[in-house]
């Protein structure tokens, strides 16, 4: 029985990438974890649950890559998770031209290191994603950083933005945007633990001027915009404009564009599917990214359909921070 989604159209390629590393199969990648005492099924699982299979072992073969290279850091081995995402990226899809498993894990790769002070999740709160990614930076991130990441939320509407907060565990920050000064001003916070996970700061505004000023009160240097129900009003103009505001400070900003990539969202007048079709969503990412992942921010199933893996692309980013983290823990433990 193939062992996960796509297994055929995935498996020359991933022996291939195994083979290079002096790895026999992917049972025995899965060995090589488990003997440096790593879980990464149940890491991935726990991000989120209803990803696929494939995730799973796209993570474990990452995992076995960076062990094999002898990463003792977590940004080292988020980069060869990277390699090991990329090996499963289905030969001439979406995902596989935009070399979006290479990217993932150069953004892990960022968001454990030094020099990135705050990472945001731009994206409409309906979405849980956000917030399952949230979760597995900040539950492992700062165990390896001397300088803790913060990590925040920044979407449409403050009363969403409290319910995420309230069910997940994060500290609701409630602002009063100036349009005089273009500013924001705390009024209200709120955090709903004591634990990790209050450490994460969730906004709502009401527009995307207020949400350009909550990224500049936080000081983003990275962020990833999420495709859900409010792209066009909310995300991909907030990190276009803050985008645009950061290059004229001569400040740093990386903007990662999650999403788009079938040419179908929001456009129905162009339905093909492949690495150059334009839909809205896909045009708005190009416009302001430095790099652009393809498929839902949050449905396993749309970014297993760009031929990457079947893990929604905000908890993708949480995955890939813990199980990189759990890497250096394993190397300075002498497992590996």
């Amino acid at each position: 029985m193939a062992l996960f989604e796509s297994y055929e159209r995935r498996i020359d390629k991933i022996n291939s990438v195994l083979s290079s590393y002096g790895i026999a199969s992917l049972e025995e990648a899965e060995k090589i974890t488990k003997d440096a005492g790593l879980d990464v099924y149940g890491m991935v699982k726990g991000i989120q649950p209803i990803c696929f299979e494939n995730a799973c072992w796209a993570y474990t073969v990452g995992a076995a890559i960076a062990i094999k290279k002898g990463a003792r850091k977590a940004s080292e081995a988020a980069a060869a998770i990277g390699e090991g995402l990329q090996a499963f990226c289905i030969p001439g899809s979406v995902a596989e031209n935009r070399k979006v498993g290479l990217g993932h894990g150069n953004l892990g790769k960022m968001l454990l290191e030094e020099d990135t002070e705050c990472f945001a999740f731009l994206a409409g709160h309906e979405s849980f994603a956000a917030a399952e990614g949230a979760i597995g930076i900040a539950e492992k991130a700062n165990k390896v950083r001397q300088k803790p990441l913060r990590v925040i939320l920044n979407g449409l509407g403050k009363d969403a933005a409290q319910i995420i907060s309230r069910i997940n565990g994060f500290t609701f920050v409630e602002t009063e945007y100036d349009p005089y000064t273009n500013t924001v001003k705390e009024v209200f916070r709120k955090s709903y633990s004591d634990g990790l996970r209050a450490k994460v700061n969730c906004y709502g505004a009401n527009d995307v001027c207020e949400g350009v000023a909550i990224m500049w009160k936080e000081n983003v240097d990275v962020s990833i915009t999420g495709n859900s129900t409010n792209p066009t009003r909310f995300q991909h103009p907030v990190a276009g404009t803050y985008k645009k505001e950061r290059l004229e400070a001569g400040k740093k900003y990386f903007s990662v564009a999650s999403g788009g990539g079938t040419g179908r969202t929001l456009h129905p007048d162009n339905m093909a599917a492949g690495p150059a079709s334009y839909g809205m969503t896909d045009t708005m990412g190009r416009m302001h990214s430095d790099a652009q992942f393809a498929g839902s921010s949050s449905v396993p199933a749309h970014v297993e359909m760009m031929g990457l893996i079947g893990m929604g692309n905000n908890p993708m980013v949480g995955a890939t921070v813990a199980v990189a983290v759990s890497v250096e823990e394993a190397a300075k433990a002498g497992r590996f």
